[in-house]
């Protein structure tokens, strides 16, 4: 899509402004915010790359129509278009990630999108989850002597 926009008598060493290309974005309209994932893949070194330091994050979220919104990233990228991730942040506000890369897959329940997206290093947070088993045996009565 293109939204046009001129300017009126532009001096003649001025050039004007004849299309202003819009954003495409894939939004999510219900739900929690996605989680992110930081993903460190070699492949994705040359995607990170930009004038502000980023780093790649992965995220997957349920859809109805997988293809379709691939489809949609990849058009947008033929046309030199950025594709973006529009969601609501855990306060509330809306944000904004760049896609880029897309990928869909079939589950019994239904589409996963997994969208790769460029965040900004100051907007990651180390989340550190430790995953106690239950099965394993208390370590209270461990001798460190022995």
């Amino acid at each position: 899509m293109v939204r046009g926009a001129r300017v009126a008598e532009a001096p003649r060493n001025c050039g004007s402004i004849t299309a202003v290309p819009d954003v495409e974005k894939i939004t999510i309209i219900e739900g929690p915010p996605p989680t992110f994932e930081i993903v460190g893949d070699g492949w994705l070194l040359g995607l990170a790359e930009g004038a502000a330091p980023s780093q790649v994050a992965v995220c997957r979220l349920r859809t109805l129509n997988g293809p379709a919104l691939v489809e949609r990233c990849y058009r947008a990228w033929r046309d030199g278009q950025a594709m973006h991730l529009e969601y609501r942040s855990d306060d509330g506000l809306t944000q904004q990630a760049p896609v880029v890369a897309a990928r869909w897959t079939h589950l019994d329940e239904g589409h996963v999108l997994t969208l790769w997206v460029r965040i900004d290093i100051d907007d990651v947070e180390v989340d550190i989850d430790f995953d106690e088993d239950e099965d394993e045996p208390d370590d209270a009565g461990f001798d460190l002597t022995s």
